[in-house]
């Protein structure tokens, strides 16, 4: 006699709304790590172009407002930044939260911090 093999109604049903779920989830939550991987990209454009060091903290932010009008980030102004001198290194960082609705009152709080240097 053959055994019977294969998924269930249930079964079915279960695996699409998880699959669905972690879908919507992802698709809410893109926004936010967009604009990380941006300010990110932002940072390391600034670094790579050597000046850091000879610019003062308020031409610093003015260059980071420039190239963020390119960019588009609205959680990151050049007044967030924190420019530090590290060994004789320039280092900026920048740290925020991004509070996305998810349902309803269920809100998923992400929390983001970039740097440069090592």
């Amino acid at each position: 006699m053959l055994k019977q093999r294969g998924l269930s109604l249930w079964g079915v049903i279960f695996g699409l709304g998880l699959l669905g779920f972690v879908g919507v989830s992802a698709a809410k939550l893109l926004p936010a790590y967009s604009e990380y991987y941006s300010v990110k990209k932002i940072f390391n454009q600034m670094e790579a172009s050597g000046s850091l060091p000879a610019m003062s903290v308020r031409d610093i932010r003015r260059e980071y407002e420039k190239r963020n009008a390119i960019e588009d980030v609205k959680s990151v102004r050049g007044d967030d930044i924190e420019v530090t001198k590290a060994g004789g290194e320039t280092v900026l960082s920048a740290s925020w939260s991004a509070k996305v609705p998810m349902a309803g009152n269920l809100n998923a709080c992400v929390d983001f911090y970039v740097t440069t240097g090592k």
